[in-house]
């Protein structure tokens, strides 16, 4: 589930197998701006010959969607290579060739981010390289020196410092050490011992090498729940000179309970920032992917971790078969990957200095018409969601609500060409927006939108 600059949810479809398909769809919320009642429709297939499962996807800075890799293709687990960007305006999709080099001949689930900058960078599964997209090209530059370890199933935060932080889980000399992507340098350091051990692996290399989900929270520290049933808080570097880096300790955090005998994991499970700045995450038995799960609430305040109702069919699921959203209401969507879709709302007040701010936006709209808006924290605190590798449903990036004051119906206007993607608290922002064709005219209200959390409102008035 990927979330467009309309508002619009974009769904790929696992095929009848549950082992990939080149189909898409598009959930758009209702007239009020509701996705309970949302409307399914069909979107652009992929291109002949790439029907891929687990995969690194993005939303970029201009509005298009990429996806690259798949540890699954047409049924068949050859880790592919095959890459596409979705343009949503047009509704196509077309090839993007992998970075060159033999490395680079298989990519499959792949960890990904989008940089501060709005680059977007993948890591070969089957390497320690990383490779950079440059869209405009488009074309691929290799970065990524002095990586301690490959990259297969490691998840990757973006930090308000706008490095990278990732727990290493194939590293047999280090079973605990953290490392972090520096930009300005294309190359990694240490980030520093996470004290208790998260991915499923062994010095002598047996286990899984699974590992869990991992997410920025409000007051700058990352949460990371491990596939061993551990979990630790991670606080932001801090740069001492040009060339020293100095990690803030880890800390470790409550681990999931044993549960009937069976310790409870976060296995290639999924997570999402609340509104208020708790995290959701969810837990299953073991590393080897067994029901039921089990959903949690993480406070980065309290340092607790509490476990809370599942939706119907939790029973039927583990930590990996079930992905997370943020929605511009707010909401969690929880995609069971079983036929079942549920939402999550969060009850609690919003996490303090979480909101977007506008700071200018046009009063006077013309519909079909596009307008710049600048603000603060307009991109939010925080990518939002994770789900370890395969798979990234990040949501750091403005949306335009407009409200129409006479009838209370919700239109969204498409966003594109973000100045960054940072998720650094006051950092200042820009966007375009395109005024829907067939809104409503007459006074509305004007919001930005981040991570579910609608900034100050604006007073606008709609005409053609």
């Amino acid at each position: 589930m990927l979330l467009l600059t309309d508002g619009t949810l974009m769904v790929h479809d696992q095929g009848a197998k549950n082992s990939g398909s080149r189909d898409w769809w598009r959930l758009t919320p209702d007239v009020f701006g509701k996705y309970l009642n949302g409307t399914w429709s069909k979107l652009a297939s992929l291109p002949v010959g790439y029907a891929p499962l687990y995969f690194a996807c993005a939303v970029l800075a201009d509005g298009r969607v990429i996806i690259e890799g798949g540890e699954y293709n047409n049924g068949q687990e050859v880790f592919t290579n095959l890459g596409a960007i979705y343009d949503p305006v047009k509704n196509t999709w077309t090839m993007v060739s992998p970075p060159s080099g033999d490395e680079w001949s298989r990519i499959g689930a792949a960890a990904s981010t989008v940089l501060a900058d709005g680059t977007f960078m993948i890591g070969g599964t089957f390497t320690n390289e990383q490779a950079l997209f440059n869209p405009a090209g488009p074309s691929w530059t290799i970065t990524g020196a002095g990586k301690a370890d490959g990259n297969e199933e490691e998840t990757w935060t973006l930090l308000p410092n706008g490095n990278v932080l990732t727990v290493d889980a194939n590293n047999t000399k280090n079973l605990t050490n953290s490392e972090l992507y520096l930009p300005g340098r294309r190359s990694w350091i240490s980030g520093g011992s996470t004290i208790v051990k998260l991915p499923d692996i062994n010095s002598d290399n047996s286990g899984s090498h699974e590992m869990g989900p991992q997410l920025l929270l409000p007051d700058g520290t990352v949460f990371a729940a491990g596939a061993t049933g551990n979990t630790s808080v991670f606080s932001s570097v801090a740069e001492t000179s040009a060339s020293t880096f100095v990690p803030s300790p880890w800390t470790p955090a409550p681990a999931f309970p044993f549960t009937g005998g069976l310790q409870y994991t976060a296995s290639d499970s999924s997570a999402a920032l609340l509104p208020s700045g708790k995290v959701l995450v969810v837990a299953s038995p073991g590393v080897d992917h067994q029901p039921p799960a089990h959903f949690f609430l993480f406070d980065g305040k309290t340092k607790t971790l509490l476990q809370i109702p599942g939706p119907p069919n939790a029973e039927s699921l583990s930590s990996y078969y079930g992905y997370m959203i943020v929605l511009p209401t707010g909401e969690v969507m929880f995609n069971s990957r079983l036929g079942d879709i549920e939402l999550y709302t969060d009850t609690e007040s919003i996490a303090g200095g979480t909101a977007p701010t506008i700071t200018k936006s046009p009063t006077s709209l013309v519909a079909g018409t596009s307008y710049p808006l600048s603000g603060i924290q307009l991109n939010g605190v925080s990518q939002a969601a994770a789900y370890a590798e395969g798979y990234q449903s990040a949501t750091n990036y403005p949306l335009v609500r407009i409200v129409n004051v006479k009838t209370k119906h919700v239109f969204y206007s498409r966003t594109s060409g973000h100045s960054g993607m940072g998720v650094t608290h006051g950092a200042v922002s820009s966007t375009n927006f395109t005024v829907p064709a067939r809104i409503e005219t007459g006074p509305a209200i004007l919001y930005a939108v981040a991570n579910g959390i609608a900034s100050n409102p604006i007073s606008v008035t709609v005409g053609r």
